[in-house]
């Protein structure tokens, strides 16, 4: 968790006594203030007695993954909660899973909205949090707060922080930091029978038009890369297609690893699942893996062709101490025993966000992002642990490990991210903090800055740019990637879109390549939050996320090109069951009837009665499946079963139903998914399913060829 500053941290004097614990226990929720008095007075069996009203969503400067902007009075009769958070953020980062299963669990009682209120510079910008928005693959709508002014109304001071608001329009709880979705379901769980009971919920399911791809690319959000010009292999992180694909240096397809869909299975390459990995480090024949969102690590055998878990349990490691301590475990004072060294075995230890990877002598160190620590575990697989950082959230220099988590006075590290070494120390690209690190391998040397914010007594986290010069004064913003090659250290400049050089022995920073401005162009060279780097054969190979794209840098010419994938393309989802979206719709039962076929088909005239002041949303998809109740019947089925989208959404419409015999009867179905809008508040929109059964006969005497199918939406 990142405060904003120091100043802004004002307790907000709202929450909720009687639900107080409800969240996660790690920052519990704070009681209400005992002069606050509700606003208006509420009946002494609410569960929530200090509540207030809620501030408007005013003061955004633009809203995505939906139509329009959105308020509270809009969303009367669903619980919102408010998602404050800044896309570099690797916290805000860990919460997004936890709220996309609580909206996926109550679909028609919540919404989530996230507010993003940038950090950093480069986050400011609506283009890069639509990427952002694409790459988490969040399905919430997002407002772009970047001046802080609804952050201000809500009184919000770091990130990530939740804010609470009932079906009444009302602020009821809080929340700093991390939260899982077992805390969340639990709070909700309390809080939905009482509004239930008052009838005060609206469990109309709603729909926002989310943010889509411009177009499929073979690549998607290439995170990190690793070129071996001794092997001419280049191995990518596919991370948002949760593959490892490999080529030659030249960038000649030779195999995909992995299945594309997320998962943590093990086994032959086709088989194996990823979620998002990251970094990579490679050792003879055989690839080590961060399965960054798996919270695992994953070795890859490159001649027998099969993925293995190497270290991890498949889910985060929360806050708490680290691997080693067994708390039941005491001396004869009844004192925890705090053991000498901080290790467990890899496969029963929970890691927390591993980023990047890298091999010195006998062991495979790792930038673990989530507790800001590099570990380190010995490629025989026998034990794992922090190596260096105290855990707190911090540029600070010093010795690697403190003998107590927490423990001042020793490094500390902000979401480390890369890793390259000289074989004398690690160079740590450590992102939060704009800054290079140096952590020695030999432990008995201090933790010690090469470029960034350690010398500052204060806004460590917060100081960053686009500067060279000495490496006093130089800054980055939000460093990512970082690779060693004859005394330079090359670092991509993520939110700076920039490659840089660092002069080790000179202590100095230049630009490289890159004019600072997001783009896709070879010459003039541009890069978008390029993230991932490695060197090989006298070129940069560099991972251009949002370009889902892989570049080069000669080093002779500073040339820069795309790297072409010949025969690459995107993983082929898994085909879903078309007739599931439509289950559950309001059932309407029609009268039977006759009908004449004309031309070989019969008409279904299906037509919405919608409520005063609502339309249909034209922009999002009204798709209708019909189905009878015999394969033999008289209407063709094999066109028909499937999912079908009316060509022009409106609340009149046609289905043609062909027929495949003159004459019989048949019970039909045809269920209907439609969304509609308020007049003027596009960003809200309903969603509405409605099947209906029509006892159908098929008559060449018949008088009529069409049935009418009508339906009052409320």
């Amino acid at each position: 968790m990142m405060r904003l500053s120091a100043t802004a941290s004002q307790t907000w004097p709202i929450l909720v006594a009687t639900l107080c614990g409800l969240l996660f226990c790690g920052i519990p929720l704070r009681e209400a203030s005992a002069q606050l008095k509700a606003e208006p007075p509420v009946p002494a069996d609410h569960p929530f007695p200090h509540r207030i009203k809620a501030p408007t969503f005013e003061g955004g400067v633009e809203w995505m993954n939906t139509a329009g902007p959105l308020e509270v009075k809009d969303l009367r009769g669903k619980f919102i909660i408010l998602d404050f958070w800044t896309y570099c953020c690797i916290n805000c980062m860990h919460i997004l899973p936890e709220l996309k299963k609580l909206e996926h669990a109550y679909p028609n009682e919540l919404v989530v909205i996230g507010v993003h209120s940038a950090k950093f510079d480069g986050e400011k910008e609506s283009k890069n949090i639509r990427e952002a928005i694409l790459r988490y693959e969040i399905e919430h709508p997002v407002v772009n707060d970047s001046e802080h002014k609804i952050w201000e109304k809500f009184r919000v001071n770091s990130w990530p922080s939740l804010r609470a608001i009932d079906p009444e329009g009302y602020v009821i709880a809080e929340h700093s930091g991390e939260i899982d979705f077992d805390s969340l379901n639990a709070f909700l769980k309390k809080a939905l029978p009482y509004y239930k009971k008052k009838g005060l919920l609206d469990e109309t399911p709603l729909q926002f038009q989310q943010e889509k791809y411009a177009e499929i690319t073979p690549l998607r959000f290439p995170g990190k890369v690793l070129a071996d010009a001794a092997s001419n292999r280049l191995f990518i992180a596919d991370s948002n297609h949760n593959r490892i694909v490999i080529t030659d240096l030249a960038g000649k397809l030779l195999d995909v690893i992995g299945s594309g869909v997320i998962g943590k299975a093990d086994g032959e390459y086709h088989k194996a699942s990823f979620d998002h990995p990251q970094g990579m480090a490679l050792l003879g024949q055989t690839l080590y893996v961060a399965d960054t969102e798996n919270h695992m690590l994953r070795k890859v055998d490159l001649e027998k062709q099969v993925v293995s878990t190497i270290a991890g349990t498949g889910e985060q490691r929360r806050l708490g101490y680290w691997p080693g301590f067994d708390p039941t475990k005491r001396d004869r004072n009844g004192e925890p025993i705090i053991p000498k060294r901080w290790v467990d075995r890899p496969r029963t230890t929970a890691l927390n966000s591993p980023w990047a990877l890298y091999i010195h002598q006998n062991d495979l160190y790792v930038a673990m992002a989530g507790p800001h620590q590099i570990w380190k575990m010995t490629l025989d697989q026998k034990e794992i642990g922090p190596w260096a950082g105290n855990g707190r959230e911090d540029i600070v220099d010093g010795p690697h490990l403190p003998p107590l988590p927490y423990e001042e006075g020793f490094s500390s590290f902000a979401q480390p991210s890369g890793l390259a070494s000289d074989g004398k120390a690690l160079f740590v690209a450590d992102s939060e903090g704009s800054s290079i690190r140096t952590v020695p391998f030999d432990t008995q040397q201090a933790v010690t800055p090469l470029i960034g914010t350690a010398e500052l007594p204060f806004a460590r986290l917060f100081t960053f740019g686009d500067v060279d010069g000495p490496a006093s004064k130089a800054r980055l913003q939000h460093p990512l990637g970082v690779v060693y090659h004859e005394g330079l250290i090359y670092v991509t400049d993520t939110y700076n879109n920039k490659i840089k050089v660092v002069d080790v022995a000179r202590q100095t920073v230049t630009s490289l390549s890159g004019i600072g401005k997001p783009g896709k162009s070879d010459n003039p060279a541009e890069f978008d939050e390029p993230a991932g780097i490695s060197y090989a054969a006298g070129k940069l190979y560099i991972a251009d996320t949002n370009n889902h794209s892989i570049r080069t840098i000669d080093l002779k010419t500073k040339t820069v090109s795309t790297l072409a994938i010949a025969g690459l393309s995107p993983p082929v989802p898994p085909k879903p069951d078309p007739t599931k979206a439509f289950a559950g719709g309001k059932p309407v039962s029609s009268p039977a009837v006759s009908l004449k076929p004309v031309g070989g088909n019969v008409q279904l005239n299906v037509k919405l009665s919608l409520p005063e002041g609502y339309k249909i949303n034209t922009l999002a998809p009204m798709r209708y499946l019909v189905q009878t109740t015999s394969d033999a019947g008289p209407i063709k089925l094999s066109s028909l079963n499937q999912s079908s989208r009316v060509a022009e959404p409106k609340n009149e419409f046609t289905v043609s139903l062909p027929v495949q015999k003159d004459s019989g009867t048949d019970s039909l179905k045809l269920s209907l998914i439609y969304y509609y809008c308020k007049e003027g508040a596009e960003g809200i929109c309903k969603m509405g399913t409605v099947t209906w059964t029509l006892p159908l006969t098929i008559d060449p005497q018949a008088k009529e060829s069409a049935a009418a199918l009508d339906y009052e939406v409320k």
